[in-house]
């Protein structure tokens, strides 16, 4: 470790208690490593005692209602637990999966599903993927061609459609499934309607998509052929989906934005390190404002993108509309993680490129924000309309 350790949590942490939490779960997470995740993604396996020694702990359910078996802390907890998690070197993409499917259980799920999942959820004990983008539907909601008819002989539903870029089915054990439902509208829009799908339910079909993700957790294309699902699994009322989708949105966002800042955070300590002992003619490399300029720059575009996601988190736990908020920490994060990252592989010269050191294998991680789980594009069209009153262009 360097002589500053790259937190300055008395900067971002919005709660008293933040400090213990991001102690706690660096410790945790800290005592398996880079190394251990690194050796799980090459192995292609699991990161299964990670994920049990976070659930255990009850740091997957910090944001799940404690009358659900969570913490009932909330995303600002989330957001802590998400960033020191990749800032310890495993950014574990499943995490933002639980930051949508949980939220939108807890406000808009039925007692009978609350009862089922939340608690697991919580735990770690049980997963849920999500699946709503199609080939050719991605941000465009709207253009959903996924299906839900009713099952005149169960009283239940027959779901049928393609689902695309689906994380973790491979470890789910339902899928929370968008899906069109009803009769078209007189704006021409079909009502979209959520339903809990069982992952092993007869009909489901889903196929590894290659991708350059170093990652555990993988991308699947996933077949819904007349998938049959009871009457209750449904979320909420029928054709309400959209606004219940919107229960997770914020959270995804403010979660994707926690696993760059965390990313950030790793690649700036580990360049800070790197600098402070790397000496060319008897001088450390980071006297040189050559490579401590950049490193600064990072860390304070790093600094910002922080700052705006905990108050994207403090936001959305006050009830207040935190959509400008979220998608801004999300752009920033995006941006700043792969302007860190990219000066911490520099700084490192050839040492960057080798997975000893840690960094080039999470490049596309760090990338995958830029365009997932909504476009920097779409966050622009979203700022120039809603924050600076300009003209609607698409």
């Amino acid at each position: 470790m360097s002589r500053v350790a790259i937190v300055a949590s008395d900067l971002i942490d919005t709660q008293p208690h933040h400090a213990e939490l991001r102690a706690n779960v660096g410790k945790l997470v800290g005592a398996f490593g880079r190394p251990y995740f690194q050796d799980v993604v090459k192995r292609g396996v699991k990161p299964t005692e990670l994920w049990s020694a976070l659930g255990s702990a009850g740091y997957l359910g910090v944001h799940v209602p404690e009358e659900h078996g969570g913490g009932g802390g909330g995303l600002a907890d989330l957001n802590v637990v998400i960033e020191e998690t990749a800032a310890n070197g495993c950014p574990m993409l499943s995490m933002v999966i639980g930051s949508i499917t949980s939220p939108i259980i807890a406000a808009h799920g039925s007692d009978e599903l609350k009862k089922t999942w939340l608690p697991g959820l919580a735990a770690g004990t049980k997963r849920m993927s999500f699946a709503v983008t199609e080939p050719d539907a991605g941000t465009n909601t709207h253009g959903i061609t996924t299906t839900a008819r009713r099952d005149a002989t169960t009283g239940g539903w027959l779901i049928s459609g393609t689902k695309y870029y689906t994380s973790a089915v491979d470890e789910a054990d339902a899928i929370l499934v968008v899906a069109r439902s009803g009769q078209q509208g007189a704006n021409g829009r079909t009502p979209l309607s959520l339903f809990v799908v069982p992952a092993d339910a007869p009909g489901i079909t889903a196929h590894e998509i290659d991708c350059a993700l170093q990652s555990t957790d993988k991308q699947f294309t996933v077949f819904f052929d007349d998938v049959a699902i009871g009457p209750n699994a449904m979320i909420g009322a029928e054709g309400a989906g959209l606004q219940q989708v919107f229960a997770g949105l914020n959270p995804e966002r403010v979660s994707a934005a926690a696993i760059n800042n965390g990313i950030a955070r790793f690649a700036l300590q580990k360049a800070s390190d790197y600098a402070n002992t790397r000496s060319v003619w008897k001088t450390p490399i980071g006297a040189h404002q050559g490579v401590s300029h950049p490193l600064a720059k990072a860390y304070i575009n790093v600094q910002a993108a922080r700052l705006l996601t905990a108050r994207a988190a403090a936001m959305y736990d006050a009830g207040l509309d935190a959509a400008e908020a979220a998608n801004m920490a999300k752009f920033a994060a995006a941006d700043s993680s792969l302007e860190a990252l990219d000066q911490a592989i520099q700084v490192h010269g050839g040492n960057g490129l080798s997975n000893e050191y840690g960094l080039a294998d999470l490049w596309f991680i760090a990338r995958l924000h830029k365009t997932a789980p909504v476009s920097r594009e779409m966050i622009l069209n979203y700022v120039a309309q809603h924050s600076l009153g300009l003209p609607r262009s698409y």
